[in-house]
């Protein structure tokens, strides 16, 4: 059984802003998932969802099984045990995210006191081994979040998404505005504390490049919807839609000097969640939509190997493995 199945999410905000339109997700203990998209696809809804963190009188309907349990069905003091101890966020932004008149110390040892019920002390001491654990000495565990640093502040956020031992992380753009070389580091930490303590990891982030060094397996959102998944190299390198295409090829690659010159990109924005257009949500910026994509919807397709795209122009391989054997079976 998978540590995380989600089915058929739909998140509509109040005002009916479709944020979430059927996402179908898995993800097993020590693997880590990837979720890519521009702003505005519905990737930090997704992530909001699976806790229940979504403001009030948003509709969300599916179904979220952490363990086989279905978060969306618990009541709520079941959500509250569940967070922190079976899940917990990486907020995007560690400086909005913590709270400025704490010490960090103070701010990871909540959680060990509210849901390992331990003494001040106790709690205390095992912020100072998380802190160590992401590479801070434990002394830091005094300092108030603006005298550390963006990479160090990230590094609290992990900390405090670790102090109450959860099976599932979710880390939200969580190399955000850091540099490159502090991005690495955070990146090779998430990567080690995965493996080390098998965990399952999400990560959300608009960087396919990012997420394909890091990720297992990688989903593509566009509109509240997933249209890409596969293996997170393979939808980098070679993308099957239109849309992962462009996200790939909006980043310079190394070494080409066409790339880097004249990057590629996508024009024009998402649309709107509560006016979307007919047919295919990404047609009308589709440089290689048909005249059915304005009028037709496209599902997610097999297209071999573990990967599904959401595109007219792929060929579903599951139908045609069934013409294949109908075809042998007529000759036969």
């Amino acid at each position: 059984m998978s540590l995380l199945e989600v089915r058929n999410l739909e998140v509509t905000y109040p005002g009916g802003a479709a944020a979430v339109r059927g996402v179908d997700l898995s993800l097993a203990a020590g693997r880590k998932l990837g979720i890519a998209g521009e702003s505005g696809c519905g990737k930090s809804t997704v992530a909001l969802a699976l806790l229940r963190l979504l403001p009030a009188g948003t509709r969300i309907a599916g179904e979220v099984l952490l363990n086989g349990e279905d978060v969306l069905t618990m009541r709520w003091g079941r959500v509250r045990a569940v967070r922190w101890a079976g899940a917990s966020i990486v907020f995007q932004g560690a400086m909005h995210s913590l709270n400025a008149v704490h010490r960090i110390g103070d701010q990871i040892a909540e959680p060990i006191l509210l849901h390992r019920r331990a003494t001040a002390a106790a709690a205390r001491k095992r912020a100072g081994e998380l802190l160590e654990q992401v590479g801070l000495p434990a002394a830091r565990a005094t300092a108030y979040p603006h005298e550390l640093s963006g990479g160090q502040r990230q590094r609290v956020m992990i900390a405090m998404a670790l102090a109450c031992d959860p099976q599932l992380v979710v880390a939200d753009e969580p190399t955000t505005a850091l540099d490159v070389m502090v991005q690495a580091q955070i990146l090779r930490l998430i990567g080690h504390l995965v493996a080390e303590q098998d965990l399952g990891l999400i990560m959300i982030s608009h960087d396919l490049s990012v997420l394909a060094d890091t990720c297992d397996r990688l989903a593509v959102m566009y509109a509240g919807r997933v249209v890409e998944e596969g293996a997170a190299r393979a939808v980098h390198g070679d993308a099957r839609h239109p849309y992962g295409k462009a996200l790939s090829a909006a980043f310079p690659r190394i070494g080409d000097p066409t790339s880097r010159f004249a990057p590629r990109g996508l024009a024009g924005d998402p649309p709107d969640p509560s006016a979307l257009p007919s047919g295919c949500a990404f047609h009308p910026r589709c440089p290689v939509a048909l005249d059915l994509c304005a009028t037709q919807d496209q599902a997610l397709r097999n297209v071999g190997q573990g990967r599904r795209a959401a595109c007219v122009h792929v060929e579903d391989a599951s139908s045609g493995a069934a013409a294949a054997a109908e075809d042998t079976r007529s000759t036969a």
